[in-house]
């Protein structure tokens, strides 16, 4: 029986290492940033474009209700932002063709959401302490601990934000996911395994 393990994260939490964990435990492949690699190959669009939309939240129709308190607002931000919704839907896609394909692992882009009506889905979220994320963020990028702090806070708002707007559901609240698991807790390699044990009780 094939499956996909959905797994939203708060930047520092270690989410993706537990990707990366669960895809050795599991033998199955996980998708990360490679998604847009694969929606750049797909679309003929640059890969720049994707990287610049990366689950951050500019859609078209807030841009509209901008523009209706702005008269500013330039007609090349707007198309800028219909270009984010249509890179959101070509990931989208991939995504869904991926699912039917194979037994996988998706990480962050609203996977959860996109794969709502996927019979076997298992959705995970990956939190820690700030103290952890913090520490984790200046190890991994070698910066400091404001620039760390004010990192972890930027990017878990404007994920919050994309995921928030595109999926309509609530970025990190429990029962918007099957399991949330805190890395401070069970560490990496055992939230991998905790997930790994889920996933042969319910789909092997």
């Amino acid at each position: 029986m094939s499956y996909v393990i959905t797994i939203g994260r708060q930047f520092g939490s270690g989410g993706h290492a537990v990707a990366e964990k669960l895809s050795e435990l599991l033998a199955i492949k996980y998708y990360d940033k490679n998604i847009i690699d694969l929606a750049s190959e797909k679309s003929g669009i640059s890969k720049q474009m994707f990287e610049n939309s990366d689950e951050k939240h500019n859609s078209f129709l807030y841009s509209l209700s901008m523009a209706h308190y702005n008269e500013f607002v330039s007609q090349n931000y707007l198309n800028d932002i219909i270009t984010n919704d249509k890179l959101f839907m070509i990931q989208s896609n991939i995504i869904k063709d991926l699912a039917d394909k194979e037994s996988c692992i998706f990480v962050g882009r609203c996977a959860d959401y996109v794969l709502a009506d996927h019979p076997n889905k298992l959705s995970v979220f990956i939190h820690a302490g700030l103290d952890s994320k913090v520490n984790r963020v200046m190890e991994q990028m070698q910066i400091k601990q404001s620039a760390a702090e004010t990192l972890i806070k930027k990017t878990d708002k404007s994920r919050a934000a994309f995921y928030n707007f595109y999926s309509s559901n609530a970025w990190g609240a429990a029962d918007t996911y099957d399991v949330c698991l805190s890395t401070d807790v069970f560490g990496i390699e055992g939230a991998a395994q905790f997930i790994k044990n889920i996933i042969e009780q319910k789909f092997v």
